[in-house]
């Protein structure tokens, strides 16, 4: 989780498909590296770094495909993606019988094999590719459309809009304004056969940004354009207004390259709302499973029992995360008000888990707490994808798998100091139900967050409107 920003980098300078397969192949290779083992020093490099920058370069790669191919159902694609996690818990029997048949070098060597896997499922990481031209001859001729096939395209009665040269047409507030029609319709040439490359003798840097796939939401206007230029406010026509801006070079207008790591997303409100929820959560997850099976034990409770307590808590995890990430994309509410849910009950039952003291209260415990855990794991890309936005999940990712790397790290260790200090695992337990509520506590910032941003953004428009007050007076 701490290498977060370095897969960042990777994703953006290399790709998402080189940088699962690169990913998968240093997982493979630091277990098979580990077959030389000779300290425990060594399995800090090949298990700790080699591994962990492997699985850092392979979640970051595929959490930023799944938000890119899926945008209307990401909480059910991300929920299946992340739902073999709650498998894990099956392997621990497999890597034991590893272990009794093959010892520990042998098992590690079918392991890395296993791991090369990996390799095939990342070369299926596709990138997404909008074309608007194809490799058709360029002496193919357009046909026209002529005045009857106008009409017939737009439909009786109406009238076809004003064509505008240059790319130029009225804003207002730096979106397009409709202009009604005032002349004869101009013949239109269409491309000959679907596919046919669309050719225009103006704004080539345009036509080339949207044949890479950027989308339209990234040009920026507003800094360059004013956006109070419309035709009913300086009374003059629209070409007027276009050719005034005629001089206006279009790579001003256009958005400059995305950082590779965006600082500037460290004072972005709704990125340390959701850092904060992140380490508290995360700090508390792992504290439940690692003392849960323990605290059984203490409890006079049979080991093999104990250990059946965690499997059945990970199967349900793995359930609830489905049945999460489908009611969510139902959209009856924002996805964070799912996520805030989620981690208050995680943190209430995790208060009252010391009330459990036999083998069916706690298997009672270990289910509600895995599907509240389930539910809210399902949700943590499609939150941050809702809070900061696609264009900026990459960077967001990197940061907040460093951040999530400080909760992992610090939870366990502090959860057993309580132990050894108090020798019960009830304060753990207290330690993980205060974490979820303080996780939850940030995201009932958001409506204030969000109210800062538009306050912000209102503040930047009157100050751009005020520049272009020369333009609107006739200025031209």
């Amino acid at each position: 989780s701490f290498l977060g920003p370095l897969a960042s980098v990777a994703c953006a300078k290399l790709g998402n498909r080189t940088t699962s397969i690169i990913g998968a192949v240093l997982v493979s290779a630091g277990f098979l590296i580990s077959i030389l083992a000779t300290s425990v020093v060594f399995l800090y490099i090949s298990m700790g770094l080699i591994v962990g920058l492997g699985f850092a370069l392979l979640y970051q790669a595929t959490s930023v495909v799944t938000a890119t191919y899926f945008r209307k159902r990401l909480a059910t694609a991300y929920s299946i993606g992340r739902s073999g996690m709650g498998l894990t818990f099956a392997l621990a029997p497999f890597t034991q019988l590893l272990l009794d048949q093959y010892a520990w070098q042998g098992a590690l060597l079918i392991l890395g094999g296993l791991m090369l896997n990996l390799v095939a499922s990342g070369m299926l990481l596709r990138p997404i590719h909008v074309r608007l031209s194809s490799s058709s001859s360029s002496s193919s001729s357009p046909a026209p459309v002529h005045k009857d096939q106008t009409s017939t395209l737009i439909g009786p009665g109406k009238e076809p809009p004003k064509a505008y040269q240059n790319g130029s047409s009225p804003l207002t507030n730096g979106t397009a304004k409709s202009d009604p029609y005032s002349g004869p319709p101009r013949d239109i040439p269409a491309p000959e056969k679907p596919g046919a490359e669309l050719k225009s003798p103006h704004n080539s840097e345009l036509s080339r940004l949207v044949q890479n796939g950027v989308s339209g939401q990234e040009i920026d206007t507003g800094t360059e354009v004013p956006g109070d230029v419309s035709q009913e406010q300086n009374g003059k026509s629209a070409a007027a207004a276009g050719s005034a801006l005629q001089g206006k070079k279009l790579t001003e207008q256009l958005p400059k390259k995305t950082k590779v790591l965006d600082f500037a997303l460290l004072k972005n409100p709704f990125f340390c709302i959701y850092t904060w929820s992140l380490v508290f959560s995360q700090l508390a997850y792992f504290i439940p499973y690692f003392h849960l099976s323990a605290r059984a034990r203490n409890l006079g409770i049979d080991p093999m029992d104990a250990s059946f307590i965690i499997s059945v808590a990970g199967i349900t995890e793995t359930v609830a995360q489905l049945v999460s990430g489908w009611v969510t994309d139902r959209n009856l509410l924002h996805k964070y008000h799912y996520h805030k849910a989620y981690l208050i009950l995680c943190g209430v039952v995790n208060l009252l888990s010391p009330m459990a003291d036999s083998y069916i209260l706690l298997m009672v415990y270990a289910v509600f707490f895995a599907v509240f855990c389930g539910g809210y794991m399902a949700l943590l890309l499609p939150v941050l994808v809702d809070l900061v936005g696609p264009e900026k999940l990459n960077n967001s990712m990197g940061f907040s798998m460093f951040f999530v790397g400080l909760g992992c790290l610090t939870g366990p260790p502090l959860a057993g100091f309580l132990y050894d200090y108090t020798q019960t695992y009830d304060c753990s337990f207290y330690l993980a139900g205060v974490c979820y509520l303080l996780s939850s506590v940030s995201l009932f910032l958001e409506p204030l967050a969000r109210r800062c941003k538009r306050t912000s953004k209102v503040k930047d428009l009157t100050n751009i409107c005020s520049r272009s007050e020369p333009l609107n007076n006739g200025v031209v």
